[in-house]
């Protein structure tokens, strides 16, 4: 079997993104760009995308693989001084549990024009055994996933190599609990693949 990067948990996600885009939108920042995918399908529908990763390897990789429109910045989001009110939207796959949570969404906030959504997707610390159901689910829709792929011939391809990872620290309860003393209105909910969405809409 072959590796197949076409779909896996993020890439599944991603479109929830996508959708969550304000009308109008024509400024993205994507946070913790990684290979740059959702920064390429972010530039087929905006005219103008920032994607920052502060691993070298991943925002060499991105830069190798995004098309004309989208600015790969290598550096910690959190210390790139971000224009206020700059962008229409900020969105991000995978990178919010790596980062400390309420000092990331004042920050990633305060970027947003009047009306600017931001909108992630991230990984929550497993909550037992109150998600008990849902990780049951998870586990076996996961495997049915991963039969399908196989009788195709192909196979799980695991994260690219310089990809830095992190174990989550928080559950999805205390992620809403915290981000909305923040964040007054944000919704956050728990997603079927191990990972939840957050999303704000900046009043105005």
């Amino acid at each position: 079997m072959v590796p197949d990067p076409s779909w896996d948990h993020n890439a599944h996600y991603g479109r929830l993104l996508l959708r969550a885009l304000p009308p109008r939108c024509e400024r993205v920042l994507e946070v913790g760009c990684g290979t740059g995918d959702l920064a390429a399908a972010l530039a087929a529908r905006v005219a103008a995308v920032d994607a920052v990763d502060r691993s070298p390897a991943m925002a060499a990789l991105a830069r190798a693989r995004v098309p004309p429109g989208v600015r790969v910045l290598e550096g910690d989001v959190l210390e790139l001084g971000l224009p206020a009110g700059g962008y229409d939207a900020v969105v991000g796959v995978s990178v919010l549990h790596h980062l400390p949570l309420e000092e990331a969404l004042r920050t990633l906030a305060a970027a947003l024009r009047p009306g600017g959504v931001l909108a992630m997707v991230a990984l929550p610390r497993t909550d037992l055994p109150r998600e008990l159901p849902v990780e049951l689910l998870a586990a076996v829709l996961h495997r049915a996933v991963g039969l399908g792929r196989a009788l195709r011939g192909r196979r799980w391809a695991g994260p690219p190599p310089g990809m830095p990872l992190r174990e989550p620290e928080l559950t999805v309860r205390e992620v809403r609990r915290r981000a909305t003393a923040v964040l007054p209105g944000v919704r956050v909910r728990r997603l079927l693949f191990w990972r939840y969405l957050l999303v704000w809409r900046r009043p105005g």
